[in-house]
C-alpha cells in the first residue's frame, strides 16, 4: 500500500506493480501529484542550484538524462537557460560556480552577448548559459495515470488516512475515512509534509522536520524573457523560468517566497490544514522590485496568480543546501516505510532504494 499520490508516491506504486506486488494507492485528493508535484517551478535539475553541496549536484547530473529521457513528452527544452552569479551577497563567486559545474559535469558555458546585456553589469559578476529543461505537470500526471491504469493500478482518490497500526492478523491495518481499515504487507507513506500527521495520529514517532508555506507566482513574461529562463544566485536572489502547465512563467525569490516556517518538534500543526486556513496575499510585488534591480526589463513582467504549497526539508539540511532522500523502512513497525524526497527527478534514487528488498 503506498499512501499518498504525488509523483513519488504514483512512482512507487507502479514500480512495485511492476514488480508483481498487489498495489493499492491512497490520496485524499481528487487527483495525482496535485499538491507539492504540481505546486513547483517544474525544473529539472542538472545540480547548478547546489554549489555548495558536491554530492547533490553529482547526484541531479546523474539522474538528469534518465528522467528527461523517461518523461520526454512531458519535458519542455526550447528555451535558453541562464544562471547569473550577484557580485554581492552571494555564497559563491562566478569562478567558483563554473569551477563546481565541471567538477560534477554540469554543461556551463558563458552566456551570449544579447543575454549579458538584460542584466546590470554593476550587480552581476558574470552570467553562464546551462542545459536544464522544465516538465509540463499536466502531462506528467497524464502520463502516470495512463502507466497505472496499464498495469491495473486504480488509485482510491479522496480516501483520506487517518492511522495506521498492526492488524490483528500479524499484518498492517490502514484506516482511512472513505473505507473500512485495509490491510497490507508494506505501506510507503509518501505523503510529503503530512508524513508526520500520519505518524503521530498512528502513535509513531515523527522525524525532525521543517515546514515552509512557499509562493511559486505565475507570470507573463516581459518580451526579453520570451524564450528564456533566468535564475540569479547563490543567495536571496531569484529565477524566473517557463511554466509549461499553464503557458506562463514561475517567479520566485529566496526571500520572500517563503510566507512563514515552523518546526515540526515544537510546532505539530498539519500543514496542509494550516495552509488551507491561512490563505497568505501574494508577495509578488516585492519579489518584482527587488529581481528589477538585476534585470529592467522585468518591470514589464504581468502577474496572474500565485501558487501555494508547503515545502518540508529535513532540519539536518538547515545548514546546508543538500536536498537527500529521507528512506526509513520499518519505522516504529515493521513494513512501515517512510519516503521523502527533495526533487522530483530523485525518483531513480528512490525506486533503487525502494528495490533493494526484493528477491534477486
Amino acid at each position: 500500500m503506498v499512501i499518498g499520490a504525488g509523483f513519488y508516491g504514483a512512482s512507487i506504486a507502479l514500480d512495485r506493480r511492476l514488480r508483481g506486488h498487489r498495489v493499492t494507492l491512497l490520496d485524499e485528493a481528487a487527483e495525482l501529484c496535485g499538491k507539492a508535484s504540481y505546486g513547483n517551478q517544474a525544473r529539472v535539475h542538472q545540480g547548478y542550484h547546489y554549489p555548495r553541496n558536491i554530492q547533490t549536484g553529482l547526484s541531479c547530473v546523474a539522474n538528469f538524462p534518465r528522467f528527461v529521457d523517461r518523461y520526454r513528452e512531458a519535458i519542455v527544452d526550447g528555451f535558453e537557460k541562464l544562471y547569473a552569479i550577484a557580485r554581492r551577497n552571494s555564497q559563491v563567486t562566478a569562478s567558483q560556480f563554473e569551477s563546481f559545474c565541471k567538477s560534477v559535469g554540469a554543461p556551463v558555458r558563458p552566456a551570449p552577448a544579447a543575454a549579458r546585456r538584460l542584466f546590470e553589469h554593476d550587480l552581476i559578476e558574470d552570467v553562464f548559459e546551462v542545459q536544464e529543461v522544465v516538465f509540463d505537470a499536466v502531462l506528467l500526471r497524464r502520463r502516470l495515470e495512463r502507466d497505472l491504469a496499464e498495469s491495473g493500478v486504480s488509485p482510491l482518490l479522496r480516501t483520506k488516512v487517518t492511522r495506521l497500526g498492526p492488524s490483528a492478523d500479524g499484518r498492517l491495518s490502514v484506516v482511512t475515512t472513505a473505507t473500512t481499515p485495509l490491510i497490507a504487507d508494506q505501506v510507503f507513506i509518501c505523503t510529503y509534509s503530512r508524513i508526520n500527521t500520519i505518524l503521530r495520529d498512528s502513535g509513531l514517532p515523527p522525524v525532525p522536520m521543517k515546514h515552509e508555506v512557499a509562493e511559486v507566482a505565475l507570470v507573463r513574461p516581459c518580451p526579453e524573457m520570451v524564450g528564456r529562463g533566468v535564475t540569479v544566485m547563490d543567495g536571496p536572489f531569484f529565477s524566473t523560468i517557463p511554466f509549461p502547465a499553464e503557458g506562463l512563467h514561475s517567479f520566485t525569490h529566496v526571500r520572500y517566497t517563503p510566507h512563514e516556517a515552523w518546526f515540526d518538534e515544537a510546532d505539530r500543526r498539519d500543514p496542509y490544514a494550516h495552509l488551507a486556513a491561512n490563505p497568505p496575499v501574494s508577495r509578488f510585488p516585492l519579489m518584482a522590485r527587488d529581481a528589477t534591480r538585476y534585470m529592467p526589463c522585468l518591470q514589464k513582467t504581468q502577474y496572474v496568480r500565485s501558487l501555494f504549497e508547503t515545502k518540508t526539508v529535513l532540519i539536518e539540511n538547515e545548514a546546508n543546501d543538500g536536498r537527500p532522500i529521507l528512506f526509513r523502512p520499518d519505522h516504529g513497525l515493521p513494513g512501515v516505510t517512510l519516503v521523502l524526497g527533495g526533487k522530483i527527478d530523485n525518483i531513480d534514487d528512490i525506486l533503487k532504494k525502494v528495490g533493494e528488498g526484493d528477491p534477486s
